[in-house]
């Protein structure tokens, strides 16, 4: 799943691409991605892009007063192509949900993608990215001035979730998932199921600072690289996770993994649990 760092990144590389250029087409090809209506998809045909961004792990291109929003989801990608096929693409079982060709230079533009059966990519047409329910709920950028460490301490203090949980909450911190919460945990030494609320002061500390460095360090291997190798990016700089069985780079132990019903984490029982192996939870009670 793309997550903060990539994200950030596929908005930089479109911001450059596409300020300034003009759209020619857009086509909507997955039905089930669009999610809103009225501005229709194609109310850019003719409008230019100002640039991209992104709000949490929804990307962000900007041309006038319309939004074009998009959140990629568990399978979804970008796709940049300096030549698109100029025939209308037909809606199937494919891959591609939506296609943009601009007008300026002709013929170049982004097909946006989500591969598996299961789609979850969505599609927004707004005037006001608040407008999109995900990012109206955000929780602050941690990357960003209003993510301080007081303001960190106060969310979790009361919070009877476990910090894995926590972490991966987009209300609490948006652009953080499954794989960079693993990350997360790992450099500050801590249980993925630890209680958020009986961290202690320097835990805490900890724990925000490691917020910080990990998804810096992730953002700047990601700084520059075109979308295609942006997936790459992302396993060779992970130390946990989707790494059970190899051995962890910090201590030599073997990270071991934890399977839930549609997703799984990885830790370190050296680094993060003192030694204690958790518990599969399909198959028991977690070890805390």
């Amino acid at each position: 799943m793309p997550e903060l760092p990539e994200v950030e990144a596929l908005g930089r590389f479109l911001d450059a691409h596409l300020a300034g250029r003009t759209v020619d087409r857009v086509h909507p090809v997955s039905v089930h991605a669009l999610k809103t209506y009225d501005p229709p998809l194609g109310a850019f045909e003719g409008r230019t892009f100002d640039g991209a961004g992104r709000h949490g792990k929804f990307l962000d291109l900007r041309a006038g007063e319309l939004h074009l929003v998009v959140h990629l989801a568990r399978a979804g990608w970008v796709r940049w192509s300096d030549r698109v096929p100029t025939a209308a693409p037909r809606p199937g079982k494919g891959p591609l949900a939506l296609r943009v060709r601009l007008a300026d230079p002709p013929g170049a533009g982004f097909d946006v993608t989500e591969a598996g059966s299961q789609k979850h990519l969505a599609v927004y047409v707004v005037t006001d990215p608040r407008e999109v329910p995900g990012i109206a709920r955000l929780g602050p950028d941690p990357l960003s001035g209003a993510f301080t460490l007081a303001s960190f301490a106060g969310v979790l203090n009361g919070e009877r979730r476990q910090i894995k949980g926590v972490l991966r909450d987009q209300s609490v911190l948006a652009g953080v998932g499954n794989a960079y919460s693993d990350e997360i945990l790992h450099a500050a030494r801590m249980s993925p199921f630890k209680p958020a609320s009986g961290l202690r002061e320097e835990e805490v500390a900890r724990l925000y600072e490691a917020i910080g460095a990990t998804l810096t360090d992730a953002v700047e291997r990601c700084r520059g690289l075109a979308p295609g190798e942006l997936k790459e990016a992302k396993r060779s700089g992970l130390r946990v996770h989707g790494r059970a069985g190899e051995p962890c780079p910090v201590c030599g132990d073997t990270v071991r993994e934890v399977s839930f019903s549609d997703s799984a984490l990885q830790y370190c029982p050296t680094c993060q649990t003192g030694g204690r192996v958790l518990a599969d939870r399909r198959l028991s009670r977690l070890l805390k």
